[in-house]
C-alpha cells in the first residue's frame, strides 16, 4: 500500500518540472504542462516528499495514506 495519497492542484502548478526532476517515477509534465501523477509509489517516500517541497507553488499536496494526515504542505 503506498505511504502517500498525493494530489496535485492544477490551478497552481506553473510546469516548473521540478517535482519530475528530484522524482521521475512518480511525475510527469502533461500535454498542458501541469504535473500528474503517474505511480504514487515510483519512487521512495523520501524523495516524492522532496520532490513535493521542490514545487516552488506549493501545488503538490501530500497526505499520510493510512491516517489521511495532510504531510505537505504544511
Amino acid at each position: 500500500m503506498a505511504k502517500y495519497k498525493i494530489e496535485i492542484d492544477g490551478d497552481l502548478c506553473v510546469g516548473d518540472g521540478a517535482c519530475c526532476e528530484e522524482a521521475p517515477n512518480t511525475f510527469v509534465l502533461d500535454e498542458d504542462e501541469v504535473a500528474t501523477v503517474t505511480d504514487p509509489e515510483g519512487d521512495p517516500p523520501e524523495t516524492i516528499l522532496e520532490a513535493a517541497k521542490s514545487c516552488p507553488t506549493e501545488a503538490i499536496i501530500i497526505y499520510d495514506a493510512e491516517t489521511g494526515e495532510k504531510i505537505w504542505p504544511e
